[in-house]
């Protein structure tokens, strides 16, 4: 591991908003560094308002897509509310969908199969609309580059909303609206939404014309937490108040889905941490296993009893992603092994066989390991597909542009991609890609990095110190859980591999004599030998509770030691 000190803020800066906050210097640093540097906007931070969010018709086209709306419940229009089957996508569509529903019958969703239809608007869906006598479709979270599929659709008599929030083309398509806070003639004040926060915005112009308040739409704002969590969107500006007053409504009263689901996993307060890693996998498992439609059925359930079904049946799915996804990446790892790979700068692994809904997840997994751009390939029809991974830093999507001789077609962003290609151009493209990295990549990269907010002596660690830092939350890109570093601590002798073959470590440690502190470091049990006989080392760390038969004591979570 690589160890950056983030730069630190000016003293005089720091002192001063200590000061105007009657906080210590080391909180003062750590809201610089997150870009807080006044009393009000401090305020703003601390206790987020739903006063704070945006007027939705600052949004380039919102006035013409809720005049479409409109026009349509008064002409008595079918409605489709479409969206991509990933998390972003089925949460924006159950939220639009029920919204509309509860003032208006006329409303069905699509969700798109991940293996027949593919991303993104589809020629089959616009089919599906047709015949069943819809006129208006709204997509979510896709649709700002389906410029054939709109025109498609306008030989059809069917008229598109498109509420996006991806990088368009340098055309849009002929839609009625083109919703998309990073289009470039867009003034809204914040670009960071995901799709389900366009979509949501849609709803708040809605509900505004109706007299309703953005106090009645909270309800809502599970889902867009749940999104915000999972398309790893920055949590700052306004997706910071979503995510704030959402998890509030999963903490205190969330829809009936997400009660079916939290109620299978037992877990009492859930932070964004938690949406990500236990709601946002069961929502996504429908789309990779089965389909994305299953997912939406459940977030729009208000029955506890049907909710309970769907929630089990979505269980299933996911223990069997899991199972996949487990089988597949110890395949693949054993793959580079034979083929003696280990070296290169590009992990890049196929079988005809692997489950294509998981092969993003092996992905991941594979850069954890080697830490390297990464593709996992599978047979699709006639041709591959694979999703590509990246490191932090390098752009895998320009690798491929430097490829793109060799592929069918390819998209994505900086750090994940996909693309397909013919079988026989697998091993060349395979050659290209490793010599595209190995000339463009900084070696440096190949290495991970932890970046530290601020070194800290162990005597700064209170309790105090801790109840500030979880008011910094819910974290996310754009402020993530603060990180420290901590030099000459020693272990006091009780120091040892924890859990299964001792694969994590667990301390107690002091600094120059101070009280002891325990520490958990997951994955870093082989670093055993480096505290043995209280040799003094360093480590990255966050500050962690851990509860203990109903005793609550602070604790270090390791990154690393050295």
């Amino acid at each position: 591991m690589r160890w950056t000190i983030k730069p630190k803020p000016q003293e005089l800066k720091i002192r001063a908003l200590a000061e105007a906050l009657k906080v210590e210097e080391l909180v003062a640093h750590l809201l610089l560094q997150r870009g807080v540097s006044t009393y009000e906007e401090a305020k703003k931070f601390f206790r987020p308002q739903l006063s704070d969010l945006h007027d939705p018709f600052l949004m380039k086209d919102m006035d013409v897509a809720v005049s479409r709306i409109e026009k349509a419940i008064s002409n008595n229009e079918n409605i489709l509310i479409y969206g991509d089957y990933d998390v972003d996508g089925t949460t924006a569509v159950a939220l639009v969908s029920s919204y509309l529903q509860s003032f208006y019958p006329n409303i069905a969703t699509y969700i798109p199969d991940r293996y027949t239809e593919g991303y993104g608007v589809s020629f089959q869906g616009i089919d599906f609309a047709h015949d069943n006598g819809f006129s208006l479709i709204i997509a979510l979270d896709c649709g700002v580059k389906a410029i054939d599929k709109v025109k498609y659709a306008q030989e059809k008599n069917i008229d598109f909303i498109i509420g996006d929030h991806h990088r368009p083309g340098d055309q849009l398509p002929d839609a009625v609206a083109v919703l998309d806070p990073k289009r470039d003639d867009c003034n809204y004040p914040y670009d960071e939404l995901c799709g389900c926060g366009v979509g949501f915005k849609l709803v708040q112009a809605l509900a505004s014309r109706q007299g309703e308040t953005i106090e009645d739409l909270t309800p809502y704002l599970d889902l867009v937490a749940t999104a915000i969590g999972a398309d790893i969107v920055p949590i700052t500006g306004e997706n910071r108040v979503l995510a704030y007053y959402g998890l509030k409504v999963i903490n205190s009263n969330p829809r009936t889905g997400f009660k079916a689901i939290i109620a299978q996993v037992k877990k009492t307060e859930l932070t964004i941490t938690d949406v990500v890693f236990i709601i946002a996998p069961r929502i996504n498992a429908a789309g990779r296993m089965e389909h994305g439609q299953h997912a939406v059925n459940l977030l729009r359930e208000t029955d506890l009893d049907q909710a309970t079904t769907f929630a089990a049946e979505i269980e299933r799915f996911n223990t069997d992603r899991r199972g996949l996804d487990q089988e597949i990446t110890e395949e693949a790892l054993q793959q580079i092994l034979d083929n003696k790979e280990e070296e290169r700068f590009t992990s890049v692994v196929y079988k005809e066989s692997w489950h294509k809904g998981v092969i993003g997840i092996v992905a991941s997994r594979l850069t954890e390991t080697y830490y390297r751009p990464t593709l996992v390939f599978t047979k699709s029809g006639n041709k591959l597909a694979a999703s590509a991974r990246s490191v932090k830093g390098f752009d895998v999507y320009n690798a491929l542009q430097g490829c793109a001789d060799c592929i069918e077609q390819f998209g994505g962003h900086k750090y994940a991609a996909g693309l397909t290609l013919l079988e026989e151009q697998f091993e060349n493209f395979k050659e290209q890609f490793e010599k595209v990295v190995q000339e463009t990549i900084d070696p440096q990269l190949l290495t991970p990095e932890i970046l530290v907010d601020a070194p800290i002596e162990l005597e700064q660690i209170t309790p105090k110190l801790m109840r500030i830092l979880k008011q910094f939350a819910p974290f996310g890109p754009g402020n993530m859980t603060p990180v420290f570093m901590a030099e000459n601590l020693r272990d006091t002798g009780w120091g040892k591999g924890v859990g299964e073959n001792q694969a994590h470590l667990k301390v107690t440690v002091t600094q120059n004599g101070s009280t002891p502190i325990g520490g958990i470091g997951f994955n870093l049990g082989d670093k055993v030998n480096l505290i043995a006989n209280q040799r003094p080392f360093s480590a990255t760390f966050s500050l962690d509770e851990n509860e203990w038969q109903g005793n609550v004591s602070l604790q270090l979570k390791l990154r690393d030691i050295k």
